[in-house]
């Protein structure tokens, strides 16, 4: 009987051992995970994806930002950017706080709609520029004017391992936290200096005030 028995095992053993060496058909995996794809998905192939339409930007001068977003979204415009259009470098955190005084797509021209539609701005309580003023840079190696221009805005002008130091050109000695409403009253080293690493220093009031 033990005899038996242990055959037994070894014929079980060798049929398993049989079953693990047969060769796998490649071609039939995976048919019983299938899915089947309906044409004109999102899943179907680059050649049947629908390109972006082409429309026409209606005028978004003269608009607050916001609503002038959010015409543009409704039109199929979902590509949007904003910038400071007095070159002071300001964020446009609240956008119903900002009109809008130009759009980089002229109004009238029919364009894609994914093109990416840019809006200068400035806030409600101020008056809108002849046209954009650009801010400075340091483009060259030679040191810009930055007389006028916020101090943010001649920061981000520098390198940023430049060290770079600011004053109060007031008698008042006050501390200069959001450098985007300081204006530049002088800087050291002058306008057209070869920018070397050397250390750059400017004094500035806030705008609305004369410097000294």
């Amino acid at each position: 009987m033990r005899i038996h028995m242990i055959s037994a095992v070894l014929l079980c053993a060798a049929a398993i051992g049989v079953t693990a060496c047969e060769p796998v058909d490649d071609s039939k995996a995976g048919e019983s995970n299938a899915t089947t794809v309906e044409p004109g998905t999102a899943t179907s192939s680059p050649e049947k994806e629908a390109k972006a339409t082409s429309k026409p930007v209606r005028k978004f001068v003269g608009m607050g930002l916001q609503s002038a977003q959010d015409a543009a979204q409704e039109d199929g415009f979902y590509s949007l950017k904003s910038h400071d259009a007095l070159g002071r470098e300001r964020m446009q955190a609240f956008d119903r706080n900002w009109q809008v005084c130009s759009q980089n797509v002229a109004a009238g021209k029919t364009v894609p709609t994914d093109t990416t539609l840019d809006f200068g701005a400035v806030k409600l309580d101020e008056s809108c520029p002849a046209k954009d003023e650009t801010a400075p840079s340091a483009k060259g190696g030679k040191m810009p004017d930055f007389k006028g221009k916020s101090v943010k805005a001649a920061r981000a002008a520098l390198d940023a391992s430049t060290s770079f130091t600011v004053k109060d050109a007031s008698p008042d000695d006050r501390w200069v936290l959001v450098e985007s409403n300081w204006e530049v009253c002088s800087q050291s080293p002058a306008t057209g200096t070869d920018l070397n690493g050397q250390p750059v220093s400017v004094t500035a009031v806030k705008f609305g005030e004369t410097c000294p």
